[in-house]
C-alpha cells in the first residue's frame, strides 16, 4: 500500500476508520489498517465477511486517489427517511 503517497501512517487510517460518519467507511478503512499492520487481503474478507478482490479494490483505490476515495457516498435509489 501506498500510505506514504499520502502522507499517512497505519495509525492514521485507524483513527481516521474510528471518526468515519458511515459504518461502510469505515469498514474500508479498517480494513486498509489491517493490511498495513501485516493481514492480507483473504484474512481481512474472511473477518469482515468480504470478497478478498473487494478488499484488494479498496487498496488499489487507496492507491489511485487517497482515503476519500473509500469514503461511502449514496449513490442512487431512494434517499433515506
Amino acid at each position: 500500500m501506498k500510505v506514504d503517497k499520502w502522507g499517512q501512517c497505519a495509525a492514521e487510517l485507524r483513527q481516521l476508520a474510528l471518526s468515519a460518519a458511515h459504518p461502510r467507511s469505515r469498514e474500508r478503512l479498517m480494513g486498509l489498517y489491517e493490511i498495513c499492520s501485516g493481514k492480507n487481503a483473504t484474512q481481512v474478507g474472511r473477518e469482515s465477511g468480504r470478497n478478498p478482490q473487494t478488499v484488494m479494490g479498496w487498496v488499489h483505490r487507496y492507491n489511485e486517489e487517497g482515503y476519500e476515495a473509500l469514503l461511502y457516498r449514496h449513490t442512487g435509489g431512494h434517499p433515506p427517511l
